[in-house]
């Protein structure tokens, strides 16, 4: 079972989610696909197994004495991670997540990580839900952009470089006053995906509404 897994996630990381089938797998070991279904009874179950197994490291525990930031920060780099290897990660909900060891060992550990933090079980999970969703979506962001770089062979600097003339000839600049102080103070620049300034900025939110709970509770 364990190899068929790992197989499955080579293929998922090569071709992507939709291409990855119950007979390309079996005919990656030399076997007929009825033969797979003796181990895994369907693609979503062999899905829901190779997003635990991907998800292995974000159940490792933190240091001892972590605070809640560190813990989350800690947490969102590790999901990170987790994505750009296993793009195809992304195109699974996690509306009702695969419940399978790791995953649940991962949900622990956050919850562990915001479970002093005075806040109703609600809110700890809206806590951990805004970090994941910011996390999911930059992460999806990121990976369009690496998506288009290989379809196009043009990085988001060549691109702008390529339209630039286009623009100079085109675009009258005294009607995007804001656009126009952008372009010459910047130039023709690599799109800006820093994850680290997102990150931050949520967890300065989550902060404040852990101080504006505690005010509201004395």
């Amino acid at each position: 079972m364990r190899q068929v897994v790992s197989r499955a996630i080579e293929l998922a990381d090569e071709h992507g989610l939709a291409s990855l089938t119950m007979r390309r797998v079996a005919e990656s070991f030399g076997v007929t696909a009825m033969s797979l279904y003796s181990y895994v009874p369907s693609k979503d179950e062999l899905v829901d197994l190779m997003v635990d197994r991907v998800a292995e490291p974000s159940a490792e525990p933190g240091p001892p004495g972590e605070d809640w930031r560190a813990g989350l920060e800690r947490h969102a780099r590790t999901s990170r991670q987790i994505y750009h290897r296993h793009p195809w990660v992304l195109e699974v909900s996690m509306g009702r997540p695969p419940l399978g060891p790791n995953v649940l060992a991962g949900l622990e550990a956050r919850l562990s990580t915001v479970g002093g933090l005075g806040l109703s079980f609600e809110d700890q999970l809206a806590v951990i839900n805004l970090v994941d969703d910011y996390v999911h979506g930059a992460a999806t962001s990121l990976t369009g952009v690496s998506l288009l770089e290989r379809r196009t062979g043009l990085s988001a600097a060549q691109w702008w470089e390529q339209y630039d003339p286009l623009l100079e000839e085109f675009v009258d600049f005294e009607r995007y006053p804001a656009l126009t102080a952008m372009w010459e103070a910047l130039g023709p620049t690599e799109q800006r995906t820093d994850f680290e300034f997102g990150l931050q900025r949520v967890l300065d939110g989550v902060s404040r509404f852990v101080e504006s709970s505690r005010e509201k509770g004395t």
